[in-house]
């Protein structure tokens, strides 16, 4: 049962607070109720990665905002992230789940296939439903007379700038400073390949168990996409392919079976 639940004006949807429901499952329609205390300024929701000001609330994936509160939009388990600094109001929510087909959402550092050049921009497959624009001056240095070289087929690792249900959506391969902060063409070797998009938001936790036992095992090169795309190169084709498999299988893996699985590959 989720805490502080109450019906709206209809019963139809339920609302309950935002912070008794972190960690419980929650349906479209749902209402989220937020602190009084959250300032006016604080009402605008922002997507990205940076530090939220203080007050200031980031509304991530699976939720909109509404007059009551946040509107949930998708089913799922409710994350929070608190607010640096220990802000009163903020931190971040979001609807953490289950979809097999990527939704674009801004700020997100996804791995891209470049299908075509249209003007003066690239077009790149994200595995959403429609491609997204690259601009060729996105990238650090790039100038009028400097493009950068970007033939069809390479792989691009950029974050979204622009992600809207109504608009067609744009990448770019540099960060708020015009930087490439590791971002740009991937090499031409390694290997590419698709997994959910759950194990991805697994692999990207801050202290990922997946990571740090792989890297034990090989030294490898690893590009992890919210979009569900891995890109992983090790100094041999046959380590690249056992990370690989290791990755892929490791969803349905216990952290038991997992450990004797690398144990039997590091004693060979």
């Amino acid at each position: 049962m989720r805490g502080a639940v109450r019906p709206l004006r209809g019963g139809a949807a339920m609302a309950a607070v935002a912070e008794d429901c972190v960690g419980q499952v929650v349906l479209p329609g749902d209402v989220l109720l937020l602190p009084a205390h959250l300032d006016e300024e604080g009402e605008r929701l922002r997507l990205g990665d940076g530090a939220a000001p203080r007050g200031r609330l980031l509304c991530g994936p699976g939720l909109r905002r509404c007059a009551g509160g946040l509107l949930v939009i998708k089913c799922g388990l409710l994350r929070q992230r608190q607010a640096s600094g220990g802000a009163a109001a903020g931190g971040a929510y979001w609807v953490d789940s289950q979809q097999k087909r990527y939704v674009p959402v801004k700020g997100d550092h996804v791995i891209g296939i470049v299908t075509g050049k249209a003007g003066d921009v690239f077009k790149v497959d994200v595995g959403g439903s429609e491609q997204a624009s690259l601009p060729y001056l996105a990238f650090e240095g790039a100038t009028k007379r400097n493009r950068p070289n970007v033939q069809v087929g390479d792989l691009i690792y950029g974050q979204f700038l622009v992600a809207n249900k109504d608009v067609e959506p744009e990448m770019v391969c540099i960060d708020s400073n015009g930087r490439s902060s590791g971002m740009g063409i991937i090499g031409q070797d390694g290997f590419l390949f698709k997994v959910s998009l759950g194990l991805i938001r697994k692999l990207l936790a801050p202290k990922c168990e997946i990571i740090q036992e792989l890297s034990q095992l090989y030294p490898f090169e690893l590009v992890l996409g919210m979009n569900g795309r891995i890109w992983v190169k090790a100094k041999t084709v046959q380590q690249t392919l056992i990370i690989v498999n290791i990755l892929e299988a490791c969803e349905y893996m216990t952290a038991e079976q997992r450990k004797q699985a690398l144990a039997k590959l590091s004693g060979n």
